[in-house]
């Protein structure tokens, strides 16, 4: 069972690097009728990945042919994108949002003699009228007062399930409920946050050191920039990532980028 859990592990990995590899860096600009569109949400709908159109409407994002892109916005109508090769190649893209018409209800505007000054508007209100509201706001007439406990549920078959469980008794896991022992299901749980980890780790590094420090600082090709950080990952940036240990990260970026760029020349 073992063996058989480290081989879906080792290919989720493998899995995840070769699509990672295909990814590209989409350069994009929002705009309407009336200008520029800022603070628009973009999102990645296959990869989860989000980013805001800047103050100038500009965004980018990693995105692979395929992907949809959502973009949406409070003033227009949400639109989607699917991502082709047309698109890739003719950056940066310019896309025109419509804006959004709010149509209101129709409501009747009714002539009162209210002032506007509670003290005034009570006395004018008169006191039958005010006598007939109290009447049938402290009408209790239908409620039956012999009943201990009503019973608050209409269907009995919408009743809550009772839970019988000895509050004293060990945990027991999600595991356990499919029939599966609790030291693999621990195992599996794992794995997954591994996974989940290692996949969102390339995204979360772009968006703390930011575009300049790779494209223009270690002149790391855009599309190189997955590889390139699977070649620095044996030195252990993940851990130190997830130890929030930038300064070493930053350290051997530097270092290992002048090595990299010179492999790849060769290539």
């Amino acid at each position: 069972m073992a063996k058989k859990l480290l081989l879906l592990f080792l290919c989720c990995v493998s899995f995840i690097s070769l699509s990672q590899e295909r990814k590209t860096l989409l350069s994009g600009k929002l705009i309407d009728s009336l200008g520029i569109v800022k603070n628009a949400n973009i999102i990645n709908i296959d990869t989860n990945q989000g980013t805001f159109s800047s103050d100038e409407g500009n965004f980018r994002m990693f995105v692979s042919e395929g992907d949809s892109l959502q973009i949406s916005s409070i003033q227009h109508i949400t639109k989607k994108i699917i991502i082709t090769k047309n698109i890739l190649a003719s950056q940066p893209l310019t896309i025109t949002l419509k804006l959004n018409t709010y149509v209101l209800d129709e409501f009747e505007l009714k002539k009162h003699n209210l002032t506007g000054r509670l003290g005034i508007d009570l006395k004018d209100v008169p006191n039958n009228r005010k006598d007939s509201i109290l009447r049938d706001v402290m009408d209790f007439s239908n409620v039956n007062m012999k009943i201990v406990e009503g019973d608050d549920y209409i269907d009995k078959r919408v009743r809550p399930h009772l839970v019988n469980t000895d509050p004293n008794s060990a945990f027991v896991g999600a595991g356990t409920a499919i029939g599966m022992p609790f030291k693999y299901s621990e195992r599996l749980w794992a794995l997954r946050k591994k996974l989940d980890r290692k996949k969102a780790f390339p995204y979360k590094l772009f968006s703390e050191l930011g575009e300049k420090f790779f494209f223009e600082k270690l002149k790391i090709p855009v599309e190189n920039y997955f590889h390139f950080l699977e070649y620095c990952n044996p030195l252990g940036i993940e851990k130190l990532h997830k130890e929030n240990n930038l300064l070493e990260i930053i350290k051997i970026l530097q270092k290992e980028s002048v090595t990299y760029l010179k492999i790849i020349k060769k290539e």
